[in-house]
């Protein structure tokens, strides 16, 4: 349906009873804000929703609820409007912005932290280091909390302290029907379990209560620049070194185009090179011990990793990952045997632009201790997490970029078992949400979704569908 045509159907009269009903704000096509409210961070999604909800509140994700049921309206749920598949905006719908729910409360005896929704990671790191505590976070600081946590988690405390969803401990939902439901251990523990890494299949969820761990102030952190070059030398030392690192450091790989940072030489910039990125979630005196060994992997061309704000190594990559340009994640949990190796390093000679990059997460540690059904995220091997990204500041040629991405996501998980990872699954597919989860865990997710949304009204995700839509 056409947002000229939900607009006739709606009328100035209904859209004016909804907005009595709120605290909030609704925006629609015309209004001075629309344009800038419709916006999201991935600019591969240019879509025109019939209206926006700014929620400032439990109450008002209710009401747009019910008028989103009421009115038959296409669903969409925006917390940090990162999402790289598009689920934060739709054509002709609704849009359930929870950005401005920003508040939180630290308990900095019992450790946990209680975060509406619409915050970041910037926002949450900002409360939670006023006492030096922590959860796992995103590594770009204005990613939301929601998404992220919802479909896993992998952050720089990953191997520490598990994914962000293993760190929550319940969460307050909104339901299909307009029922406040509060999920944890004890209260409605299979939905509890679900929105562990089942994404946001079940409702809208309005605030999340994670433990929190010391962390900070400051970590030992950063990244080592090495040549292209040397990249087969310095991934394969990296792979042999990761079984015995201790859990206190989470590293990745980048293989990337250096972009024009001033640490760098000039005659790098533009280049193809292999960046070492970690940190380690203790003193930075034992960190020096544990960094030392990636130090000499090869030669290097800069090394800045050395101690710094655990907020600063959150924020650190922000300028590389601003909003506005074409983006499209793919992923592959792999082996890093030397065949893998091999077609990582074949596909980073094709990367269709400078901002397209191939990733390695390190795994193991505190993530592959969580037992396998503990949460609907299932696949705790020690391995690697290759992440395939194709970005652009232009929308010309992104089709063929996102083919890139593609073929090298297809070739490089012939070194694992064909999961990935629900967060970076590209684009909504049934066969990409199927290779996120076992057959027994995706069959437990379909009873969950039966239980809370029957209809389907929240399928804007990566979606498990529900029996009666199967």
């Amino acid at each position: 349906m056409s947002t000229d045509t939900i607009q006739g159907v709606l009328g100035n009269a209904t859209l004016a009873e909804l907005q009595a009903d709120l605290r909030g704000t609704v925006v629609r096509p015309g209004d001075a804000a629309y344009d800038r409210a419709r916006a999201v961070w991935n600019a591969a999604h240019d879509k025109r929703p019939a209206l926006i909800v700014r929620c400032a509140g439990t109450a008002d994700v209710i009401r747009a609820v019910e008028f989103a049921r009421s009115q038959d309206l296409l669903v969409a749920v925006r917390g940090g409007a990162h999402s790289i598949a598009g689920f934060s905006t739709c054509e002709g719908g609704i849009v359930i912005d929870l950005s401005p729910m920003k508040g939180a409360f630290v308990d900095p005896v019992r450790r946990r932290v209680t975060a509406q929704a619409g915050m970041t990671w910037g926002d949450l790191d900002h409360e939670t280091q006023a006492f030096n505590l922590a959860v796992t976070g995103g590594l770009v600081s204005t990613t939301g909390i929601s998404g992220f946590t919802l479909g896993g988690g992998v952050g720089w405390l990953l191997r520490r302290h598990g994914l962000a969803s293993d760190n929550l401990t319940a969460a307050e939902v909104v339901t299909a029907d307009g029922r406040v439901v509060h999920a944890n251990a004890r209260q409605h523990p299979d939905l509890y379990w679900a929105l562990r890494g089942g994404g946001g299949n079940f409702g809208v969820v309005t605030s999340l209560e994670y433990q929190l761990h010391p962390v900070g102030p400051q970590v030992l952190a950063g990244l080592i620049v090495y040549p292209l070059a040397q990249a087969r030398q310095v991934i394969t030392a990296w792979r042999d070194l990761i079984g015995s690192m201790p859990d206190e450091l989470t590293t990745l790989v980048n293989l990337t185009t250096a972009p024009p940072l001033p640490f760098l030489p000039p005659e790098v910039h533009g280049t193809r090179v292999v960046v070492l990125a970690g940190m380690y979630a203790g003193s930075p005196a034992a960190g020096e011990a544990a960094v030392a060994p990636l130090r000499t992997l090869a030669t290097p061309i800069a090394d800045v990793m050395g101690p710094m704000p655990y907020t600063g190594m959150q924020s650190l990559l922000d300028p590389l990952w601003e909003a506005g340009a074409h983006n499209y994640f793919t992923s592959a949990f792999i082996e890093p045997s030397d065949a893998a190796i091999d077609a990582v390093l074949r596909h980073h000679m094709g990367t269709p632009t400078p901002s397209s990059e191939l990733h390695l997460h390190q795994l193991g540690g505190a993530f592959s201790r969580v037992p396998a059904d503990a949460t609907a995220f299932t696949q705790r091997e020690p391995g690697v997490l290759c992440n395939v990204i194709a970005r652009s500041h232009s929308p010309a040629g992104f089709d063929a970029h996102v083919a890139w991405a593609r073929e090298a996501r297809k070739d490089i998980a012939h070194h694992g078992d064909g999961a990935m990872y629900v967060n970076f699954t590209g684009d909504a597919a049934e066969d990409k949400v199927r290779a996120s989860y076992p057959d027994a865990v995706h069959e437990r997710l379909v009873r969950v979704k039966d239980m809370y949304d029957p209809t389907n009204l929240f399928r804007l995700n990566q979606n498990i569908r529900p029996s009666a839509a199967a």
